[in-house]
């Protein structure tokens, strides 16, 4: 026979519990626990927690579904009276292994709401054995009583706002979470001025007005929520949309070199330029061998394509990324790019340039916050772009030199 700690432990009780007998149920063949409250626990309301007389004897005995012993499913089976509650009236006493209105103990709960944060329900329905619609009860339970313990809303002054899809067609979902914890605070269905509103109406004026930092896409309705509603705070568009206009803007550069490729009837190499859009998409630390040999053919064969790269990659380490080893900047022995691809004396990444202003916040930044102060706009300048060797020698076909011609044929015939 297995000493009582032991068996507090398998079954996830505390000293609150008392466990009368364990025995196993034949006909379910299940592990089922006889317990029962201590006195201190006992006759207390389900949902205030305060003493109240017996109303009567309820439905009789219970059981609580708790965490499977290895395969065997176990319960935990009590009296389940009721309570009379001066304020909620009639009610089913508290337990201490269960929450209340719950067929699970608390252990269970909290490890169906745990994996629910790392894989999809059905799989959680699956490994715990339990109906799909309970696994979304046991996440509005867990939740509840979370909230009840501590104020997501409570401290904060750094928030990010951004939204996602979900299920197919146009469905988004406007999450907040907190910059300084990393974790998420508010989550409601909606893309609009009305839903994000809702969060500012939970959150309260007195705590908007300590909001000193939003980060958020270039959406110009939740810039506007967020200067009606926290005159205070600074509106910044957060690193992940800036990348990824940069990445954008490197695509472009990447289909005008292949569009001048194509013009100039040189296939094979428009299709390197072509078949290395992943190559320049994807992060250096995530690339295949396959993917950063092309990354180095394009280093070699187009140093406008490469810098363009560059470009967005330098844009991801001043914002916080660590620069991987297999980027490196173009250097005298790197071959200048093709005559043909000098018809545009800026990188294309400067086309985004004009939209700076139109999110820059003409107050200055608070103490302790990196945020540039706002400029007044101007129209942006078409820069040159600096060479790094001597202009290539034109040849007939005014795209490649001969050596480029016959590097680009060796790389295709591989």
């Amino acid at each position: 026979m297995l000493g009582i700690n032991v068996w507090r432990r398998m079954l996830g009780v505390d000293r609150a519990t008392v466990i009368e007998s364990v025995d196993i149920d034949e006909e379910t063949d299940a592990v089922v626990a006889q317990v029962r409250p201590r006195r201190d626990s006992k006759r207390r309301c389900g949902r205030c927690g305060v003493r109240a007389p017996l109303y009567d004897r309820g439905e009789g005995r219970r059981r609580w579904r708790g965490l499977d012993l290895g395969t065997v499913m176990c319960f935990l089976e009590s009296d389940a009276p009721r309570v009379s509650c001066p304020e909620h009236g009639p009610i089913v006493a508290q337990v201490p292994w269960a929450r209340h209105g719950a067929g699970h103990t608390r252990e269970f709960d909290d490890q169906a709401a745990w994996l629910v944060t790392h894989t999809p329900k059905t799989a959680v329905s699956e490994l715990m054995r339990i109906a799909w619609r309970t696994v979304g009860s046991i996440i509005a339970r867990v939740v509840a009583d979370g909230r009840a313990a501590h104020d997501p809303f409570d401290g904060l002054r750094r928030i990010g706002i951004d939204e996602i899809s979900y299920k197919k067609g146009h469905r988004y979902l406007m999450v907040v979470v907190d910059h300084d914890t990393g974790r998420l605070v508010w989550a409601a269905p909606g893309r609009d001025k009305k839903t994000l509103r809702s969060f500012f109406d939970l959150l309260g004026t007195n705590r908007c007005r300590k909001v000193r930092l939003v980060s958020a896409d270039a959406a110009e309705w939740i810039a506007d929520v967020v200067r009606e509603r926290c005159p205070g705070a600074t509106v910044c568009t957060d690193g992940f949309h800036v990348v990824g206009w940069a990445t954008d803007a490197l695509d472009e550069v990447r289909r005008d070199v292949w569009n001048t490729a194509r013009r100039q009837g040189m296939r094979t190499y428009a299709k390197e330029i072509k078949g290395c859009r992943y190559a320049l998409w994807k992060n250096p630390e995530d690339l295949t061998e396959r993917q950063e040999a092309k990354l180095a053919w394009i280093s070699a064969a187009n140093t406008r394509l490469y810098r363009a790269y560059l470009l967005k990659e330098q844009l991801r380490v001043a914002i916080g990324k660590e620069p991987h080893h297999g980027v490196r900047r173009a250097g005298a022995e790197d071959p200048q790019e093709p005559p043909g691809d000098r018809g545009s004396d800026a990188p294309q990444a400067l086309q985004r340039a004009h939209r700076v202003h139109e999110h820059e916040d003409p107050r200055p930044a608070p103490d302790g916050l990196r945020v540039q102060e706002a400029r007044a706009p101007r129209r942006p300048r078409p820069a040159r772009s600096r060479r790094l060797l001597p202009p290539a020698t034109r040849t007939g076909s005014g795209l490649m030199d001969p050596r480029m011609r016959q590097e680009s044929r060796n790389c295709g015939a591989r």
